[in-house]
């Protein structure tokens, strides 16, 4: 069996829209390469669904093409697409019943959502499996155990930004053999950096020539898989002002500067957590 192409299952199962847990559970038989194969079938089928929704979202007397959306139904619940199917089977009812209002609700409520659903799929294709993972004849569960194993045993990673390069380097010293440490001396290069690694904690110097701390958080939290991932300020001031502007703006702790060693351990510690399978990497 050939499948259409690859997907990065990393990345679905850091959605969460798709429940592909559950859908290995429910089949164990199911191989690899044959849920690929349905997540390619249905990234072609859901244009046609799509509009077919649109029409249903309008209250008029047209025609509705309910066949694209009937097919794309058992698919979905074969990926573990769970929560979609309330919507559709809702919709499914106030289309019986001819009530074209509530069908019309309905349509609306997952339209949306379901677009963006198909783009995560899509946005999910990729050229292979990654190195050392069992291949498309394996069952999808024991990739899902590969991804699992492979996080486990992953070294999170804590971004440290700071002018000073002595304190990345002391910053690295200290986290180095428990984290991997990725030290940036140029604040103005954070994004760029954060499209091609995904930090698990970040250590912002308070104060910065050209972006400041401060202005390192929105950017930070403009990335959709860093909305939560915790941020700890290295600052030289001291003053509850600072510690409470440090936290409106969405950091979690802070730390004095120059910082006992046994401290930066304590609080990053505390306050990294392990999700990248939750998230997307």
């Amino acid at each position: 069996m050939k499948n259409i192409c690859c997907f990065d299952l990393a990345v679905l199962l850091a959605k969460g829209d798709l429940n592909v847990r559950h859908a290995a559970d429910s089949d164990p038989s199911l191989t690899v390469g044959e849920y690929f194969d349905m997540l390619s079938k249905f990234s072609d089928m859901t244009p046609d669904a799509i509009i077919a929704l649109q029409k249903f979202a309008e209250i008029n007397e047209e025609k509705k093409d309910w066949r694209n959306i009937e097919a794309i139904i058992p698919l979905l619940d074969d990926l573990g697409g769970s929560k979609y199917l309330t919507d559709l089977y809702a919709l499914s009812n106030a289309r019986g019943k001819g009530d074209s209002r509530l069908a019309a609700l309905h349509a609306k409520a997952i339209i949306d959502d379901f677009e963006r659903f198909s783009e995560q799929i899509i946005s999910a294709k990729t050229d292979a499996l990654p190195n050392g993972a069992p291949g498309e004849q394996a069952s999808l569960k024991k990739l899902i155990q590969f991804l699992d194993d492979e996080e486990a045993n992953r070294k999170m990673l804590v971004l440290a930004v700071d002018d000073s390069p002595d304190i990345l380097t002391a910053v690295a010293a200290v986290l180095s053999k428990t984290y991997n440490v990725f030290k940036l001396p140029k604040p103005e290069m954070l994004e760029n950096v954060l499209a091609q690694v995904t930090p698990d904690l970040f250590l912002l110097d308070y104060k910065m020539p050209g972006l400041n701390g401060f202005e390192l958080i929105p950017i930070i939290r403009n990335f959709e898989k860093h909305k939560d991932t915790p941020i700890i300020f290295l600052t030289s001031e001291r003053t509850m002002d600072h510690l409470s502007a440090a936290i409106a703006l969405g950091a979690c702790d802070f730390i004095v500067k120059p910082f006992q060693a046994d401290m930066l351990c304590q609080k990053v510690a505390k306050h990294i957590c392990r999700d990248a399978i939750h998230r997307v990497r």
